[in-house]
């Protein structure tokens, strides 16, 4: 048992800094991320779509009833529209930073940040699955599925005006919950498992509704939609294949 859990902790942190390998694309584009920054929002909405409705949407169908897809889908988008509402009343300052584009930055990261813990969850109650195999593939799905997370919040970062080494941490954080779900779930597999459909479908909720309300208007401002699609069907192409090479959705 202690065996279990030091190896389930190693692998749900080693999961959480692959989120950190997300910031590097946008660390090597520098200057150039002002020029592409309508085609790097689109590859955000690709990202970001598809992962809540591929990686979070379908499993929670899978596992739990449509009223409880249903009602953490609900929940989920009223969180976002709740602290979209409550953020953009303030004026939201983080060191010297301020502004609308410091609001979304934290608006990604906060949802990013809720939604890794139901990944969490499916972590650790897939490592103590007795089915062979099904705890590594989950491990890796995730570990991989958390490097265009992490570009989907230093993407926003960048444009705040944040550093480099802030864009590479903030990508590992919004992923620090998962060690700790990983853990309580591999404990309490037999009380979690009902409460991950309600958890996904939170997750979906807050993140679709994040991407229809901060991050397409950006990626498809007038002037720049072109760039915008061409980033979409990139990010969502992406996403998609590595879905189908994991066998995920």
């Amino acid at each position: 048992m202690a065996t279990d859990l030091v190896l389930l902790t190693l692998a749900a942190t080693a999961t959480a800094l692959a989120t950190g390998l997300g910031a590097l694309p946008v660390f090597w584009l520098g200057v150039r991320a002002e020029r592409l920054r309508p085609l790097l929002w689109g590859i955000t909405v690709g990202l970001m779509g598809v992962a809540s409705i591929v990686g979070l949407l379908l499993p929670a169908l899978d596992e739990g009833t449509s009223t409880d897809v249903t009602i953490g889908l609900a929940v989920g988008v009223a969180f976002l529209l709740v602290s979209r509402q409550f953020l953009s009343g303030r004026e939201v300052r983080v060191g010297d930073l301020q502004g609308a584009s410091v609001t979304r930055a934290l608006l990604v990261f906060g949802v990013l940040l809720v939604h890794s813990l139901p990944e969490g969850l499916a972590i650790g109650t897939a490592y103590a699955s007795e089915t062979k195999g099904l705890g590594l593939f989950v491990i890796l799905a995730i570990a991989l599925q958390n490097v265009p997370e992490g570009t989907s919040v230093s993407i926003p970062m960048e444009a705040a005006g944040f550093g480099r080494r802030q864009q590479f941490w903030g990508a590992v954080l919004t992923s620090a919950p998962q060690p700790v779900g990983a853990l309580f779930a591999f404990v309490l597999v037999e009380q979690i498992t009902p409460l991950l459909p309600l958890s996904f479908a939170f997750a979906a909720g807050a993140m679709l509704a994040l991407v229809a309300a901060e991050l397409a208007p950006e990626a498809f401002a007038r002037g720049h939609r072109r760039a915008g699609a061409v980033g979409t069907l990139a990010g969502a192409a992406l996403m998609l294949g590595l879905a189908a090479v994991l066998g995920v959705g």
